[in-house]
C-alpha cells in the first residue's frame, strides 16, 4: 500500500432527479470508489460537465482516471444509421455524459494519465479513438451467448480468454477466468491504438489494451465486465485495480 494514496478521478452518471431535491444529481455505484480505495488509491468523483477547462484542470490534478459503467453510448458517434429494430434497443445516457467523457478521454491522452475503463467505459473509449460498437448483441450477433444477465451481476457467469502477451493474461496467469456480464452492446471495430486483450467463448471482445507498438499511456486497460463487483471474491478482479493504482502511484 503506498504511503500517499494517488488521486484517482472517477467519471459519474447524471440522473435527472436526485433523492434529496428534484434537481439533476450525481449517480455512481460506491463499489467503484471502494475498489479504488482497497487497491491503495483515493477516489474523487467528477460530475458530467461540458466545461473543457474544468476537465483539463481535474485531469491535471489526478494521477489516473477510471471510466465507469452506465447507459448506452449515442449511436450517432459511431454509426451513420442503425436498423430501426436495433435503434429501439438503445438506452441513451442522460445529460451530457457522452460529451463529458469524450472531453475527458481527450485530456487523458493529452496529459498521459493511466486509464482504466469499465463496461460502458470500454465502449466510449473505443468510440472516442475511432472504433465502433455492436449496438445490440441479441439482434446483431444472434449466435452469441447471453451477455445481459443483470440478476447475476455479482456472480461470474461465463469465462473470458486473455490474449497471450497482454497485461490481462499476465495478471490472470495466462488462464481463462470468470466474469459477470450485464451488457447488450460490445466493441465491434477496434480503434487503431488498441488491441483485443480478451474474448468470451462466443468471440465477443471482453477487454482491450494499448497496442504494444504504440506506447500511448502509462497504463491503458478496458474491460467489458465489472471487476468492482467481483474483486472481493476473485483475486484476478482485485489485481486489475491493484495494477491500475500501482501505475498511478509510479507516475
Amino acid at each position: 500500500m503506498p504511503k500517499t494514496r494517488p488521486f484517482i478521478l472517477v467519471s459519474a452518471h447524471t440522473e435527472r432527479e436526485g433523492s434529496e431535491f428534484p434537481d439533476a444529481a450525481i449517480s455512481l455505484s460506491q463499489r467503484y470508489s471502494d475498489a479504488i480505495y482497497a487497491a491503495g488509491g483515493l477516489p474523487f468523483v467528477l460530475p458530467c460537465t461540458r466545461d473543457q477547462g474544468l476537465v483539463r484542470d481535474a485531469v491535471r490534478r489526478c494521477a489516473g482516471v477510471l471510466l465507469t459503467g452506465g447507459e448506452d453510448v449515442r449511436p450517432e458517434l459511431y454509426s451513420t444509421q442503425l436498423p430501426p429494430a436495433v435503434a429501439m434497443t438503445v438506452v441513451r445516457a442522460d445529460g451530457d455524459r457522452d460529451l463529458f467523457e469524450l472531453i475527458l478521454i481527450d485530456e487523458v491522452f493529452r496529459q498521459s494519465r493511466p486509464l482504466l475503463a469499465i463496461c460502458r467505459g470500454q465502449q466510449i473509449l473505443n468510440v472516442a479513438l475511432g472504433g465502433s460498437l455492436i449496438a445490440d448483441l441479441p439482434l446483431q450477433r444472434p449466435g452469441s451467448i447471453s451477455h445481459n444477465r443483470q440478476p447475476e451481476r455479482f456472480q461470474a457467469v461465463h469465462e473470458v480468454f486473455p490474449e497471450p502477451g497482454t497485461l490481462l493474461a499476465e495478471l490472470a496467469g495466462n488462464a481463462a477466468f470468470g466474469v459477470n456480464s450485464t451488457h447488450h452492446q460490445a466493441v465491434d471495430r477496434v480503434a487503431p491504438p488498441l488491441r483485443v486483450a480478451a474474448r468470451s467463448p462466443d468471440g465477443v471482445i471482453e477487454a482491450l489494451e494499448a497496442h504494444p507498438d504504440l506506447a500511448v499511456l502509462p497504463f491503458l486497460v478496458s474491460v467489458q465486465f465489472h471487476p468492482e463487483r467481483l474483486r472481493d471474491r476473485y483475486p484476478i478482479h482485485a489485481k486489475i485495480f491493484e495494477s491500475f493504482v500501482s501505475a498511478c502511484t509510479a507516475g
